[in-house]
């Protein structure tokens, strides 16, 4: 067992696992494309069923108009502390294979290239947060994002801020959170239903 970043593990892992979380304080300073480009890069070698590498990503550097474009996707309670973040990112999937069949795991997979994304920053000790709040169906248009494609998720990253200049309410929230035990989540021969 071991503890790092107030996590604690059963089980011997990497201590990467426990020093990714999702903070939202960032201090708006600005990241190279070098070290965004670096974050694709892991994302790119994410699994992939049938190697179909189904992820796109569509970003924006803090600073540009794209960036302004992108951050209007946002809801308002994550606009509070995206504001912050030295990139944005729209993460989107391609639904079919090539041969033109549907590719049923092409979210996992886009999943997948994420949290690689996300095991990256960490380890260049910079913030990645993604985040379901913010217009899908904005995003869709304003991008041009045809029906063969879903929008999966948006990505903020950007360099570690100050916990205080966050809103109150989110000052407490910016901790790693705790797992549910492995009892919880891992079944031997058959599934176990619980409420």
């Amino acid at each position: 067992m071991k503890t790092v970043n107030d996590r604690s593990t059963k089980y011997p892992v990497d201590d990467i696992f426990l020093k990714r979380y999702s903070p939202r304080a960032m201090s708006g300073e600005p990241i190279t494309k070098e070290e965004l480009m670096t974050l694709f890069e892991a994302g790119r070698w994410a699994p992939s069923s049938m190697n179909a590498q189904p992820w796109r990503f569509v970003y924006a550097m803090s600073g540009t108009p794209s960036f302004e474009k992108l951050f209007s996707f946002i809801m308002d309670k994550n606009q509070v502390w995206a504001k912050n973040s030295s990139a944005l990112i729209v993460l989107i999937s391609k639904n079919n294979l090539d041969d033109g069949s549907f590719s049923i795991p092409h979210s996992f997979d886009t999943g997948a290239a994420c949290e690689n994304l996300a095991l990256q920053a960490t380890d260049m000790e910079l913030i990645s947060h993604a985040m379901g709040g913010f217009n899908k169906d904005m995003a869709k248009s304003t991008l041009a994002v045809s029906d063969e494609y879903t929008i999966e998720i948006m990505i903020a990253v950007g360099k570690p801020g100050k916990i205080e200049d966050l809103p109150e309410p989110l000052q407490v929230r910016e901790k790693p959170s705790q797992r549910k035990n492995l009892e919880e989540i891992v079944f031997e021969g058959n599934f176990k239903n619980q409420k």
